[in-house]
């Protein structure tokens, strides 16, 4: 139990620091790609998803740890992948940003990380689970991309490592916009890691190192996975509800937990931590956005993490599908929650002025 809870706590909060302090937020770098036109966001997602690939299987190939990658529920995959996508546009954060904005103080996130957590503790023991099972019946049986070809997965690894380096080099070589230095007030460590701003590549770098550290030590205590938030989030509502600890406190329930306290740290370290409540509208965003992401979360059998960045370095059908319907249902929500009104503001703006001019 207590390895458990230090390696647990350890890797979440390693993981917290890393993406409060490197703003590592994959909700906005997706609809940045759709309404700013920056990839950066998602190119830094695919070094990650490299790093964590190439290290996981050299580990299985050694025999250090196990995985496998089940059948692959297709429909449920889908459709979950897509409401999770308008769930974090909604909310103002995909699973795992939820949980380190609000360990900035982001009280938005606190509601958000609630409806999140109650609906996948519904869909996963609760009065959900034939809707959450039922539809994951319609499934293929291979999951893995490697077993479908029946081929080692290293060439699809080398794949990903030559587009991922081909476009990080192409994005680097881009003309910088000129950013005015601030005269640091910090100095030596105290600087790099609490006022310096971290570059999304190195931070990625990092995210990818925290995933692939997860591995060995979550299946040290007979979880045989890596980085997961959703299940963990509900687990720890299912506990308060029953006392049950045997049955939902595991190595997750800590990561998460670690993710929090991690962000909690570099927020006060950076002094970025402060209650900040939202209005009535967005209070209101914020629930239903977390309600969505714990409906298609547990539908998608993961979050942007547990699919986006595990899921696709383990080369899963489920993991790679489920991060193009992720983004596609993310690009659908941006449409209508800030392209649409931003265009219909913009002509009521030109008409109003015509009718002022004429």
């Amino acid at each position: 139990m207590l390895q458990m809870i230090v390696t647990g706590l350890l890797c979440g909060g390693l993981l917290g620091f890393v993406m409060q302090r490197g703003r590592f937020c994959l909700t906005g770098g997706f609809r940045d790609m759709y309404i700013a036109k920056d990839n950066r966001m998602f190119y830094a997602l695919l070094i990650a998803i490299t790093v964590q690939s190439v290290g996981v299987f050299a580990l299985i190939r050694l025999g250090l740890i196990q995985f496998n990658a089940g059948d692959f529920p297709w429909l449920a995959t889908v459709l979950g992948s897509f409401i999770f996508g308008i769930g974090i546009i909604l909310a103002g954060g995909c699973a795992t940003g939820t949980w380190y904005r609000a360990g900035e103080g982001l009280i938005g996130s606190w509601i958000a990380l609630f409806g999140y957590m109650a609906m996948a503790a519904m869909m996963k023991s609760g009065a959900l689970v034939p809707v959450n099972d039922g539809i994951k019946e319609v499934a293929v049986p291979v999951n893995s991309i490697p077993e479908t070809f029946g081929i080692s997965a290293w060439p699809f690894i080398a794949l990903l490592a030559l587009i991922t380096a081909g476009l990080v080099v192409k994005t680097l070589r881009k003309p910088k916009v000129a950013i005015p230095a601030m005269k640091p007030k910090r100095k030596g460590l105290n600087h790099l890691l609490f006022e310096k701003r971290w570059h999304p590549f190195v931070t990625a770098v990092l995210v990818g190192l925290i995933a692939l550290l997860a591995w060995p030590l979550s299946e040290a205590t007979g979880r045989m996975s890596g980085l997961g938030i959703t299940t963990p989030s509900a687990n720890i509502l299912q506990y308060l509800v029953t006392g049950d600890g045997d049955k939902y406190i595991n190595w997750g329930v800590f990561l998460v937990l670690g993710i929090f306290l991690g962000s909690f740290a570099a927020a006060k370290g950076s002094r970025e931590f402060r209650f900040r409540a939202p209005d009535a509208k967005t209070a209101v965003s914020s629930f239903a956005g977390g309600l969505l992401m714990g409906f298609g979360a547990s539908w998608a059998g993961g979050c942007s993490i547990g699919n986006g960045l595990v899921m696709t370095a383990m080369m899963t059908w489920q993991g790679w599908i489920s991060l193009i319907f992720m983004i596609l249902g993310t690009w659908t929500a941006a449409y209508f929650v800030y392209v649409r009104p931003r265009a219909k503001a913009k002509q009521n703006r030109s008409a109003a002025s015509a009718a002022a001019t004429a």
